[in-house]
Formats: structure tokens, sequence, C-alpha cells
């Protein structure tokens, strides 16, 4: 088949966790996924401690030496800070096959820093465009009016909006392409500062309030129930586990964004269906999320409200951005998802090509697995549709690359269905239930 043609730069930018960290030598300190994950986490103490980052760094770097030096492959996950992720690498191959589009050439991938905050890697982001686009549009005649196409999964969304919004950036920027970014922040970013996360005798709790990526991605609205409704999680004062400061400066950065000024045209691929912490209660000293906000319960992709997965829609100052695309969904599998493929081809310029019988994508699916699994512990599926007349096959793939393990889900009625597994071995799995894929880390916790 013929690729389409794309005459722009395309800038791949992934989430948080998703670009490999390596100290000022080469030698990693952040580069687990696959097969490899679970035995690195268990050895993981040393680069945290290294990773760490001082207090009151603000948007600056801690001259550490740590340097970004590639995007994750495959699947990856710090216990306590996000929810596992698929790599990328399967996006930059689908990308290269489908289109004239080359890693080498005019198919950027922008790792960066991801412990610090996103206007630093803006920043360093401008740099790279500034460098990058020059170089390309001096390769060919045809390329003179060449633009950029931003694709952002999950805090990457902000780290391009800042540029594009706040930096000048909107001036040679053609669209900005967001794969559930938590545009409004995530309640689950909230509860893992607030609550912290021992993993293996690791702090990893101590080490994610350090960063102020992580404050960044706390919701930017109203989500924790307090006697006169909900509250922003900056007013409570006194909530343990957040830095004030960090948590204060994060709420500037999507003030910022929110303001009036020049911008591009923007996608929000959003995620839908699947259960998504959306609130959360506050009580002795812990945050419990909640599923439901004013009494409904809106889903999202599993990590980010589907509310935050879009810009604040407030009233005439710019910033309505309606849903592109709504794929059912899980946050980590997002740029994989076949649906979503096909909202790129029309975002690159070109119509999908069709194939009969290939479109179905089957039925809706909501999936609600555990992402951390202690060892021992059997694994609990359940699933809701808008059918109660489905027979649904679960599969447990281990990724490593072994046979995966198949059960039946049982018919609950009222569209509700479950299975478990009996308890995996450790290790790093994805299970996929119709077109859902969600990610798993099994092992002592």
């Amino acid at each position: 088949m013929a690729r389409a043609r794309v005459t722009d730069l395309v800038v791949v930018l992934p989430g948080i966790m998703g670009s490999r960290l390596a100290d000022a030598d080469g030698a990693p300190l952040w580069d687990l996924s696959g097969r490899a994950l679970w035995r690195g986490i268990r050895t993981f103490g040393a680069s945290v401690t290294r990773l760490r980052l001082p207090k009151d760094i603000g948007d600056g770097h801690p001259d550490d030496g740590v340097v970004p030096v590639g995007l994750m492959p495959d699947l990856h996950v710090v216990p306590g800070l996000w929810h596992p992720v698929d790599g990328y690498t399967d996006l930059l191959r689908w990308l290269e096959r489908h289109f004239t589009l080359s890693v080498a050439d005019n198919l950027l991938t922008f790792p960066y820093d991801w412990r610090l905050s996103c206007r630093y890697n803006a920043e360093r982001l401008k740099e790279r465009i500034d460098l990058e686009l020059g170089r390309w549009r001096a390769s060919a005649p045809e390329r003179r009016e060449a633009r950029v196409v931003f694709l952002c999964h999950s805090m990457g969304g902000l780290v391009a909006r800042h540029y594009v919004e706040r930096l000048g950036g909107h001036e040679i920027t053609r669209r900005l392409i967001t794969l559930g970014t938590p545009h409004r922040g995530s309640a689950e970013a909230l509860a893992n500062l607030v609550n912290g996360k021992r993993v293996l005798g690791l702090d990893l709790g101590a080490f994610a309030r350090s960063l102020p990526s992580l404050h960044q991605l706390a919701p930017d609205y109203a989500c924790v129930t307090a006697p006169g409704g909900l509250a922003y999680a900056r007013d409570l004062p006194g909530l343990p586990g957040v830095d004030p400061a960090l948590l204060a400066d994060a709420a500037r950065f999507h003030a910022d964004l929110r303001r009036t000024g020049p911008r591009a045209e923007l996608h929000a691929i959003v995620g839908v269906g699947q259960p998504t912490p959306t609130t959360a209660s506050y009580a002795d000293d812990r945050l419990t999320p909640l599923w439901d906000i004013d009494g409904e319960d809106e889903g999202g992709d599993g990590t980010v409200p589907r509310l935050a997965a879009v810009p604040a829609n407030a009233a005439g100052d710019g910033h309505a951005v309606s849903e592109s695309f709504t794929p059912y969904e899980q946050h980590g599998s997002l740029q994989n998802n076949r649906g979503v493929r096909d909202a790129l081809y029309g975002l690159l310029g070109h119509e999908a090509p069709f194939h009969r019988g290939e479109r179905d994508s089957g039925p809706r699916l909501g999936v609600r697995a555990p992402t951390l699994l202690p060892a021992g512990a059997p694994y609990e599926v359940t699933v809701t549709a808008a059918h109660d007349e489905l027979l649904l096959t679960a599969e447990l793939h281990p990724a490593d690359g072994t046979r995966p393990f198949t059960r039946t889900l049982r018919n609950l009625g009222e569209g509700r269905y479950a299975t478990t597994f009996p308890a995996p071995e450790p290790g790093a799995y994805r299970l996929s239930v119709g077109t859902v894929t969600a990610l798993t880390l099994v092992g002592e916790l």
C-alpha cells in the first residue's frame, strides 16, 4: 500500500515516565519496560534517590547530570506515580509504515526529563523545533512552507500547549493533537501525592512529591469534597503530601493556559467509558478517589476524567475545544488504539483506508481491573456494557511474550460481567477485553 504524503514536520511527545533517563555517562536511571519492568523496579532504589529533586526547584534544572535519551519502547510504570502506559515503538512504526514519515527525517520524537516542570520542557521543545523545522524547510523547495503537527500523549500535551500558547509556537504549528492529555488535571495524580506509595521498601511517595510535573497534573477544577461542596485542592490548607509552593505554582501554570491569546488548532482525543476517579473525599490524611462529580459518573480513560481531557470551557475566552474522537480505551493504550489511528489519518490530512469488515470495533466496554496487584492475589476483572447478552472473553498477556491466559466472563445481568484469573506470577501484563486494553504490574507491594 502506498504511503500517504505528509510534508509537515510531525513531533511525538510522550507522557510522564515516557522518556528514558540516563546520567551524564549514559548509564540508565529510568529505562525499565516490558519483560524487565518488575525485576528492574526491585532494584530501582538507587535511581529513585538520584532522581529525587531538591526543594524549590521551580522551573529550573537541578544540574544533576540527568538527560533524556529516548522514548520508552514498551509497557512502563513507576508505582504510585501514574498508571501503567504502553510504549511508543508501535506508534512510531505505524506512522512510518502508513505515511511518508521517517524518524531519521521528518518524524521527530521529543524525549524530555519528565520530573521537571512543563514550562522547563516547553523551553527545551522550542529550542528543538527552532533547529529542526529550519532544517526540514531547507531540505526541499516543496517544504518551504512546512509547519509542525504535534502528536502528544498524556502530559506531553501540556508541554506542547505551553510552547504553542505561551512561547510563540502557534506561528509555526499546523495543529496540536492530544491523546488523553489531562488538560484540567487528574484526581489520580492528586491522590498519589497525598497518599504516597511504598513498594518493596522504597519510599516512592517522597520521590513523587518532589516533582513539579506531578503537581502540574493535579486537578485544575474543584474535586475534593468539603462541607460547602467541592473544593480546589490548592484551597485546602494543610493537605498532606503535596508541596504547597509547587501546587500553587501548578495553579498559575494552568491559569496561564486559560488566558486569552494566540493559539493553534487543537484536537483532543478523549478516552471514554472507563471507570475513572473524578473527585475524591478527604479523611484521616488520606484521599479516597470517587467515580462521580455532582452525582454524575462521566467516566474517562481510567486515569484522566472525561471532563479533564479537554481544555477548560470558560465562556468567551477562546478555550472551548470539543472532543475530536472518543474511543472506548484506557489511558495507557490510547496511542495504540485502532480507532485512534483511523482518526489520526484525518488529522494528518488523509482519509483512512477502508477495508470491508475491519471497521467494526465491537461492543463498547468499560473495564475495571487492578493496575497494581500483590503477588499471590487473584486478578479480578469487571466489565460494563450497554448489552446484557454478550459473550465476552478476557486475555491476560504477559509482557515477556509468553502464552496468554484466557477466561470467559460471567454474565451478572444488567450489562455487568466479571471473571477472576488465578494469581499471576510477578511481572507486567496487558489485559484485553474486546477492544479495550488495561495494563497491570504484579508483585510484592
